[in-house]
C-alpha cells in the first residue's frame, strides 16, 4: 500500500472513531436519568412570621448515566404543603404571616425514574416560630412532633393528633406536646396510606402512637 492510500485509510479510520465516540455520548445524554432530589438546607427556621423574611433553598438532581449532580432549582415544581403559613417560589420560601407551625417543602421533577410515572421528589423542613404565642414551636421548651407528609399519586391526605395540636396539611404539621405524652397520629384516608416508614416502631395500619420524649419526625407514607 502506497502512502497515498494509507493516508487515505488512516483518515476514514478517524472520522469513524470520532463518529462511534459522538454516538456513544449522544446515547449516554439520551440515556441520562434523573434517580434523587436532594433540598439544601434540608431544614430552616423562621424566628416569627415576618412575610418580609426569605429563606432560599436549592434543589440538587442526582443523575446517572453518566453519574452527576445538577443544581435544578429552577427546572422543579416547588411546593409547600401548608401554604397558608408558608409560600415558596423558584426555591424562595417565605412566611405569609398568617400563622406559625412547622411545613414540609417540597420539590419535584417528572422526568426521572421515581416510582410513579417518573417523579421524583425531594424534601425539606420550614418552621416558623413565634415566641410569643404559646401554641408555636418557639413558644414553649417542650418537645416538637413533627409529621413529614409524603405522596405520590394520591390527594387529600391527612395526618391529625390526639391530644390535638397537629392536622396536616390542612393546618400545621408540628405541635409542641409534654415531656411523656402518649400521641396518637391517625393518617387518613387508610386507603391511601402505605406506612410510617422505620419512623414509628409498632405501628398498627394507619395509626402510629409514640411517646413524646424530645423532638422527633415522624414520617407519613401516601401512596
Amino acid at each position: 500500500m502506497n502512502r497515498k492510500s494509507l493516508g487515505k485509510w488512516i483518515g476514514v479510520c478517524g472520522l469513524l472513531g470520532g463518529g462511534v465516540l459522538l454516538l456513544s455520548q449522544s446515547s449516554c445524554a439520551r440515556g441520562q436519568q434523573l434517580v434523587g432530589i436532594t433540598i439544601q438546607p434540608s431544614s430552616f427556621t423562621f424566628l416569627s412570621a415576618d412575610p418580609a423574611l426569605t429563606a432560599n433553598f436549592t434543589a440538587l438532581g442526582t443523575y446517572i448515566h453518566p453519574a452527576v449532580m445538577k443544581n435544578i432549582t429552577s427546572e422543579v415544581t416547588w411546593s409547600s404543603n401548608v401554604p397558608q403559613i408558608v409560600a415558596i417560589n423558584e426555591g424562595a420560601a417565605s412566611p405569609t404571616g398568617n400563622g406559625c407551625g412547622v411545613v414540609n417543602l417540597s420539590a419535584s421533577y417528572d422526568h426521572g425514574t421515581g416510582p410513579d410515572n417518573n417523579l421524583v421528589t425531594g424534601y425539606a423542613t420550614v418552621t416558623v416560630d413565634n415566641p410569643l404565642i404559646s401554641n408555636c414551636p418557639g413558644g414553649t421548651t417542650a418537645p416538637v412532633l413533627t409529621v413529614v407528609v409524603e405522596s405520590t399519586n394520591s390527594t387529600g391526605n391527612s395526618v391529625t393528633s390526639s391530644p390535638s395540636g397537629i392536622n396536616c396539611p390542612a393546618q400545621t404539621c408540628g405541635a409542641p406536646f409534654a415531656s411523656g405524652t402518649t400521641v396518637t397520629l391517625t393518617a387518613t384516608p387508610g386507603t391511601n396510606f402505605v406506612s410510617w416508614g422505620t419512623s414509628c416502631p409498632g405501628a398498627v395500619d394507619n395509626v402510629c402512637q409514640i411517646v413524646v420524649s424530645a423532638s422527633v419526625d415522624v414520617t407519613a407514607i401516601f401512596q
